[in-house]
Protein backbone atom coordinates (compact mmCIF):
# COMPACT_ATOMS: atom_id res chain seq x y z
CA UNK A 1 0.00 0.00 0.00
CA UNK A 2 1.39 3.58 -1.01
CA UNK A 3 0.89 6.14 1.37
CA UNK A 4 1.67 9.94 0.82
CA UNK A 5 2.88 12.91 3.40
CA UNK A 6 1.38 16.26 3.31
CA UNK A 7 4.31 18.12 1.66
CA UNK A 8 3.31 21.14 -0.05
CA UNK A 9 5.23 20.29 -4.03
CA UNK A 10 3.31 22.87 -6.09
CA UNK A 11 5.80 25.06 -7.66
CA UNK A 12 8.77 22.78 -7.95
CA UNK A 13 9.64 21.94 -11.20
CA UNK A 14 13.48 20.66 -11.07
CA UNK A 15 12.86 17.26 -8.96
CA UNK A 16 10.18 15.80 -10.77
CA UNK A 17 12.14 16.19 -14.67
CA UNK A 18 14.62 13.78 -14.06
CA UNK A 19 18.24 13.48 -14.82
CA UNK A 20 20.76 15.97 -13.28
CA UNK A 21 21.87 18.30 -16.18
CA UNK A 22 24.52 20.72 -15.32
CA UNK A 23 22.81 24.17 -16.39
CA UNK A 24 24.44 25.88 -18.64
CA UNK A 25 23.55 29.41 -16.88
CA UNK A 26 25.54 31.45 -14.27
CA UNK A 27 24.98 30.48 -10.94
CA UNK A 28 21.98 32.23 -9.39
CA UNK A 29 19.33 32.39 -7.06
CA UNK A 30 16.82 31.84 -9.83
CA UNK A 31 17.89 28.27 -10.06
CA UNK A 32 16.95 27.42 -6.50
CA UNK A 33 13.56 26.50 -5.18
CA UNK A 34 11.74 26.47 -1.99
CA UNK A 35 9.03 24.67 -0.46
CA UNK A 36 6.72 26.06 2.82
CA UNK A 37 8.23 24.63 5.99
CA UNK A 38 5.75 22.55 7.77
CA UNK A 39 7.14 23.32 11.14
CA UNK A 40 7.89 27.42 11.40
CA UNK A 41 7.08 27.35 15.16
CA UNK A 42 9.97 24.70 15.50
CA UNK A 43 13.80 25.54 15.34
CA UNK A 44 15.19 23.07 13.82
CA UNK A 45 18.45 22.89 12.03
CA UNK A 46 19.05 21.29 8.34
CA UNK A 47 22.53 21.03 7.13
CA UNK A 48 23.16 20.12 2.93
CA UNK A 49 26.31 18.61 2.26
CA UNK A 50 27.79 19.21 -1.30
CA UNK A 51 31.02 17.27 -1.61
CA UNK A 52 31.42 17.42 -5.35
CA UNK A 53 31.72 21.27 -5.59
CA UNK A 54 34.15 23.11 -8.28
CA UNK A 55 34.75 26.07 -9.72
CA UNK A 56 37.42 28.19 -11.39
CA UNK A 57 40.15 30.62 -10.11
CA UNK A 58 39.40 33.82 -11.68
CA UNK A 59 42.66 34.62 -12.06
CA UNK A 60 44.84 31.22 -13.52
CA UNK A 61 41.17 29.05 -14.47
CA UNK A 62 42.58 26.63 -12.59
CA UNK A 63 39.44 24.60 -10.66
CA UNK A 64 39.08 24.46 -7.20
CA UNK A 65 37.61 21.60 -5.39
CA UNK A 66 36.21 21.34 -2.39
CA UNK A 67 32.46 20.61 -0.21
CA UNK A 68 30.55 23.43 0.12
CA UNK A 69 27.95 22.82 3.74
CA UNK A 70 24.81 24.83 3.66
CA UNK A 71 23.13 24.79 7.33
CA UNK A 72 20.03 26.28 8.39
CA UNK A 73 17.14 27.28 10.88
CA UNK A 74 14.27 27.78 8.69
CA UNK A 75 11.69 29.68 8.93
CA UNK A 76 8.64 30.07 6.94
CA UNK A 77 10.79 27.84 3.46
CA UNK A 78 13.10 25.30 2.89
CA UNK A 79 15.33 25.21 0.13
CA UNK A 80 14.70 21.89 -2.26
CA UNK A 81 17.69 20.04 -2.82
CA UNK A 82 17.73 18.97 -6.47
CA UNK A 83 17.77 22.82 -7.05
CA UNK A 84 20.50 23.38 -4.76
CA UNK A 85 22.64 20.59 -6.27
CA UNK A 86 21.79 21.76 -9.90
CA UNK A 87 22.67 25.71 -8.53
CA UNK A 88 26.37 24.20 -7.19
CA UNK A 89 26.40 22.36 -10.71
CA UNK A 90 26.40 26.08 -11.82
CA UNK A 91 29.58 27.00 -10.47
CA UNK A 92 31.06 23.98 -12.00
CA UNK A 93 32.18 26.59 -15.22
CA UNK A 94 32.33 29.67 -13.07
CA UNK A 95 35.18 31.83 -12.38
CA UNK A 96 35.22 33.16 -8.37
CA UNK A 97 37.34 33.65 -5.47
CA UNK A 98 36.56 30.81 -3.14
CA UNK A 99 35.49 33.39 -0.33
CA UNK A 100 33.33 35.26 -2.84
CA UNK A 101 31.56 31.76 -3.63
CA UNK A 102 30.91 30.76 0.00
CA UNK A 103 29.54 34.58 0.75
CA UNK A 104 27.21 34.46 -2.35
CA UNK A 105 25.94 30.98 -1.43
CA UNK A 106 25.19 32.43 1.77
CA UNK A 107 23.44 35.59 0.25
CA UNK A 108 21.71 33.62 -2.06
CA UNK A 109 20.24 31.07 0.77
CA UNK A 110 18.95 34.18 3.15
CA UNK A 111 17.51 36.06 0.18
CA UNK A 112 15.36 33.19 -1.01
CA UNK A 113 14.59 31.98 2.33
CA UNK A 114 14.71 34.71 4.86
CA UNK A 115 16.17 31.63 7.74
CA UNK A 116 16.45 32.33 11.33
CA UNK A 117 19.96 31.08 11.01
CA UNK A 118 22.12 30.42 8.12
CA UNK A 119 25.99 29.40 7.85
CA UNK A 120 27.59 28.37 4.60
CA UNK A 121 31.21 26.35 5.02
CA UNK A 122 33.43 26.55 2.29
CA UNK A 123 35.82 23.41 2.52
CA UNK A 124 38.57 23.59 -0.12
CA UNK A 125 40.91 20.88 -1.64
CA UNK A 126 44.43 21.77 -0.75
CA UNK A 127 46.27 23.69 -3.83
CA UNK A 128 49.75 24.24 -3.64
CA UNK A 129 50.03 22.81 0.18
CA UNK A 130 47.47 25.50 1.01
CA UNK A 131 44.30 24.40 2.58
CA UNK A 132 41.30 27.25 2.66
CA UNK A 133 38.19 26.80 4.59
CA UNK A 134 35.34 29.90 4.17
CA UNK A 135 32.84 30.19 7.22
CA UNK A 136 30.01 32.56 6.36
CA UNK A 137 26.65 33.38 8.88
CA UNK A 138 24.06 35.14 9.42
CA UNK A 139 20.81 35.38 11.24
CA UNK A 140 17.62 37.08 10.65
CA UNK A 141 17.54 40.21 11.52
CA UNK A 142 14.41 40.90 12.96
CA UNK A 143 13.78 38.11 15.83
CA UNK A 144 13.54 39.39 19.11
CA UNK A 145 16.27 39.11 21.50
CA UNK A 146 14.75 35.74 23.35
CA UNK A 147 14.05 33.56 20.23
CA UNK A 148 18.00 34.94 18.82
CA UNK A 149 19.07 33.54 22.44
CA UNK A 150 17.06 29.88 22.09
CA UNK A 151 18.90 29.77 18.14
CA UNK A 152 22.58 31.24 19.62
CA UNK A 153 21.87 28.39 22.09
CA UNK A 154 20.77 25.48 19.58
CA UNK A 155 23.66 26.72 17.10
CA UNK A 156 26.32 26.67 19.98
CA UNK A 157 24.98 22.80 20.64
CA UNK A 158 25.51 22.01 16.97
CA UNK A 159 28.78 23.61 15.93
CA UNK A 160 29.82 21.61 19.14
CA UNK A 161 29.18 17.92 17.92
CA UNK A 162 32.27 16.37 16.12
CA UNK A 163 32.27 17.31 12.45
CA UNK A 164 34.18 14.89 9.95
CA UNK A 165 34.15 17.37 7.31
CA UNK A 166 36.73 19.53 9.63
CA UNK A 167 40.20 18.64 8.68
Amino acid sequence: METRSTDITEGLHALGKGGSPVPQQSPGIDILEAFPNRFPGRDYIISISFPEFTSLCPVTGQPDFGTIVLEYIPHERCVESKSFKLYMFAYRNHHSFMETITNTVLEDICTLLNPNWARVRGLFVPRGGTRLHVFAEEYRKDLDDEHRARIRELVREWKSEPDPHRG
